[in-house]
């Protein structure tokens, strides 16, 4: 019998064997959690189920929450959960371990859980912020920042880059007379 080997799991599969690697489920990713990251787990997942009608599924190693688009994701760890929020703007929080601007709109914060106390204001208070938003900021072009604030925003920047450049390049050379060649008195 022939057979063929997933290109992604490497996994070998009979011929006319029905196969789908990327099938995955939540219980299948929250199963090996600790009771403590379980637990949170639990209270994130009912804290994001309370704010409306939306979509919850598991895609690869993510557990997704989306309306029309992800507004924020969940990735099981051994040792945390970790978690991406998409807002319209950057947030400054201890609990935010790195910020990445991904569109012209959204901003992905990663923070990580590891207790179910940790799942409670401000990080409520973002999810809440990011569901409500996630309509606004996947339509194309629009952002939640208004322009004017956007354009301000630059103008400092601007100003230290010139800054900058004229620190970083030098001066220019003042014409100088070509020197004499001075000759030993012998």
């Amino acid at each position: 019998m022939a057979e063929r080997q997933c290109y992604h799991c490497k996994q070998w599969i009979a011929e006319g064997e029905a196969h789908d690697c990327w099938t995955t489920t939540e219980a299948a990713l929250t199963a090996d959690l600790s009771e403590d990251l379980r637990d949170a787990w639990e209270r994130l997942r009912e804290a994001a189920g309370e704010f409306g009608e939306q979509r919850i599924y598991a895609s690869h190693s993510s557990i997704m929450f989306s309306r029309k688009a992800c507004y924020f994701f969940v990735r099981p760890k051994k040792s945390f959960l970790e978690i991406c929020i998409f807002l319209g703007r950057p947030i400054r929080s201890p609990q935010i371990r790195r910020a990445d601007r991904v569109s012209k709109g959204k901003v992905a914060h990663m923070l990580r859980v590891t207790h179910r106390d940790e799942v409670e204001a401000p990080l409520t208070d973002w999810l809440r912020e990011a569901y409500e938003s996630s309509d606004i900021l996947k339509s194309k072009g629009q952002t939640t920042i208004p322009k004017k604030a956007i354009q301000a925003a630059r103008k400092p920047a601007r100003k230290a880059a010139k800054r900058t450049a004229r620190k970083g390049t030098p001066a220019p050379r003042k014409s100088v007379r070509p020197r004499s060649r001075r000759t030993s008195k012998s």
